[in-house]
């Protein structure tokens, strides 16, 4: 699961560079008001990364509690 996570992240990071750099290729070619609103994907994707980074970090901090416990729950 890590390694999917991981290429996951980089997945929404190199997703968000390509469509940044296609729509802005676009509004220079066909005009920024036809293609402005494609930014919002830009956004979205940029968004994505930054939850999936989150959510690893929830997820290590999760399993880290859980490993806690475990031993806790052994000593007793």
């Amino acid at each position: 699961m890590d390694l999917y996570n991981k290429i996951m992240k980089v997945f929404w990071l190199v997703f968000a560079i390509i469509l940044f750099l296609f729509v802005t290729f676009k509004c220079f070619s066909d005009g920024f008001e036809r293609w402005a609103v494609y930014y919002l994907f830009v956004l979205l994707a940029v968004g994505m990364y930054f939850f999936k980074i989150w959510m690893m970090k929830r997820m290590e901090r999760h399993i880290a509690y859980m490993k806690e416990q475990e031993s806790l729950n052994q000593k007793k």
